[in-house]
This record gives structure tokens, sequence and C-alpha cells, in this order.
């Protein structure tokens, strides 16, 4: 199984574990990899879903992929066995960096759109792939500004990635309205030129405006031009599987449920709740 062939899911974090685990609807979640120990066994609550036939995927967030030097073997082996614990369909991960010359940002930071950066990414996804027993998907971040020196657009950038990897899109609709409203473009512009038929699953996520930028936050309620972005992504190929991020400041179930079925039904799915 190379994708998520599933409606809607939510990111699976110990703090929502409970609430996750009663909702009835639910055909897959994401977990941050780097927190599933890789001596197993798994978190039960995770087995406990597993065992209803929710899919799990773990979310790398440490591989740096987009860094200058070679991606840690030891990390690398860490997604791999978790992927094996959970009997995960895929993985994921971010074309991105998180730390440079042994240096750690602690945060996503964007990858210079060049020809350089390409192949130094293919590299590390060639790298990663060799290692792992099942397919990855690629996560394009929020960027807060470009690079003076990018040669490639963002579409012709990610396509290049993905045609030379062979990997999968994690599309992360709310980081293609975060990005154009800070740029002031189209974000269908984008989704017109992506090979959308590589698209493993989304991610649906609100944020909020700071300062005249707007911040993917995690932790905002989902805005309707993100959802409207569901639809408009679902007219252009086959409804992919959905899934609502939530990372902290957790409002009450029923907001969260709101939120799930406003995901599902801009997508025609049945509720989740």
């Amino acid at each position: 199984m190379s994708r998520t062939e599933y409606g809607v899911g939510i990111g699976w974090r110990p703090e929502i574990s409970g609430f996750v685990a009663e909702l009835p609807g639910l055909r897959f979640v994401e977990v941050v990899a780097e927190t599933v120990a890789a001596a197993g066994p798994p978190p039960e609550a995770l087995t406990a879903l597993r065992r209803r036939g929710v899919a799990v995927v773990p979310h790398g967030v440490r591989l740096s992929l987009g860094g200058a030097e070679p991606v840690e073997p030891a990390r690398v082996t860490h997604l791999a066995r978790v992927a094996e614990l959970l009997d995960a369909p895929l993985v994921s991960e971010h074309i991105a960096f998180v730390r440079a010359g042994g240096v750690e940002a602690g945060h996503l930071l964007p990858v210079p759109r060049t020809h350089d950066a390409v192949d130094a990414l293919v590299e590390n996804i060639t790298r990663t792939q060799a290692e792992l027993p099942v397919p990855i998907a690629l996560e394009p971040i929020a960027a807060l500004f470009d690079w003076p020196d990018d040669e490639l657009d963002e579409a012709d950038f990610l396509t290049e990635i993905l045609d030379r990897t062979g990997a999968l899109l994690l599309l992360d609709v709310a980081n293609v309205y975060a990005n154009a409203r800070n740029r002031g473009t189209d974000p269908l512009d984008l989704l017109d030129r992506l090979p959308l038929d590589r698209v493993a699953y989304v991610h649906v996520a609100g944020g909020a405006e700071h300062d005249g930028i707007y911040h993917d936050t995690h932790t905002d309620p989902v805005p309707a031009p993100v959802l409207d972005l569901v639809g408009e992504l679902c007219a252009r190929h086959r409804p992919p599987a959905l899934l609502l991020e939530r990372d902290g400041r957790y409002p009450p179930a029923q907001v969260i449920r709101d939120e799930l079925d406003a995901i599902a039904l801009a997508a025609g799915y049945p509720t989740v709740t």
C-alpha cells in the first residue's frame, strides 16, 4: 500500500489521545516519529487504533533532508523502525533543514530553491528511501521568507524533486494558503501546476496573522479560505486523505469535532463524528 487511501484523520498527540480514541469515523492518524521509541512497543493508544483498523503514519521532523550534510543514518534507521512497529503504509518528512554545521535550529527552515539545493535534497531523500520499508511523502513547509538566490519557483522546485526521487507529496493546504498570502500570490496557481497525482495525503490547519504576516500556527481554527482550498483541490483531483493538525491550545472536544466534520464536508466525505 503506497498511500493512505482513507478519508479524514487527525494528528495524534498524547494530550488528545483519549478524544481521538473515541472518534467513530476516524480513518488514519499521524504521529511525530521522533516521539515513538524505536525499541518499542509503541504507545498502547496507537496500538489500540491499529486494532480498530486506523492507519498510523509516522511524520518525521528532524531528518533535515534539505541540509547540505548527508542525513544522519541513525535518524533514518529510527524512522524506518517506527514505520515497521506501527505497520505504517508510508512515512512523511519535510522539504526543509533543521541543522547546519552541527547547530540545531529547533525549527523547520526553508531550503533555497536552487539547482544545487535540489541536488542535495535528492541525495538525502535517496539515501533515506534506501533504508525505509515503505514509501516517503515529502511536505513543503510554510516559509516566512524566500532566499534571494532562488532559481526556481515553488512548482518547478517541487516537481523536479518528486520526479527525480519518485517520492510522494504531502500537500499542506494551510502552507499553500500561508505562503500565497504572505507573498501576495494566488494559491490556485500553485495547485494548478503541482503533480496532484502524487499526493499521498493532505494537511489542513489553522493559523493567525501577526504584524501583517500570516503564521501557520496549528493552534488556531482552520480559516474558511483553507477549507475553500480543500474544495478546490478535490475539484482538481480525486478527494485525497485529509488530516487535521492541532498542536497545542486544544479547544473543547466539540470544536475539534466540528473542524473534522467541516474538512470532511469540504471534500465530500462522510463526517468523522
